[in-house]
C-alpha cells in the first residue's frame, strides 16, 4: 500500500502532519496518533459527531460532501456546522488525499 500525508490543524494554530497508509479513515489515523479533539466516541460508526473536522477549501472537491446520514449527525452540532464540515470517520483516505489538510472542530 502507498502512503500519504495528512495534516490536522488546531484552533490555536498548531499542526500535526501524519504519514499513513491509504484505505484507512481519517478518524482512525487521528486516534492512533493522539490528535487532540478527535474523540470518536462511537468508534467510527457515524453515530456521533465527536470526530468533526473542517476540510480546507482546496480539498473540499477531492474529499466530497457528507451523505445523508453523516449530514444528520453534523446537525447535532449545528452551532459548529459549516459548509466544509465532515466527520473524519467517514473520510476514507485515498492516494488523491496526499497533502490533505483539515482543522479539528471545537468540541
Amino acid at each position: 500500500m502507498s502512503s500519504i500525508k495528512v495534516t490536522f490543524a488546531q484552533a490555536d494554530g498548531s499542526e500535526q502532519t501524519i504519514e499513513t497508509e491509504v484505505g484507512r479513515s481519517l478518524m482512525e489515523v487521528a486516534r492512533e496518533n493522539g490528535v487532540s479533539g478527535i474523540l470518536a466516541d462511537c468508534g467510527g460508526g457515524c453515530a456521533c459527531a465527536t470526530c468533526h473536522v473542517y476540510v480546507d477549501e482546496q480539498w473540499q472537491e477531492t474529499v466530497g460532501g457528507p451523505n445523508e446520514i453523516e449530514f444528520e449527525m453534523l446537525d447535532m452540532v449545528s452551532d459548529l456546522h459549516k459548509d466544509n464540515s465532515r466527520l473524519s470517520c467517514q473520510i476514507k483516505l485515498a492516494p488523491e488525499h496526499d497533502g490533505l489538510r483539515v482543522t479539528v472542530a471545537p468540541s
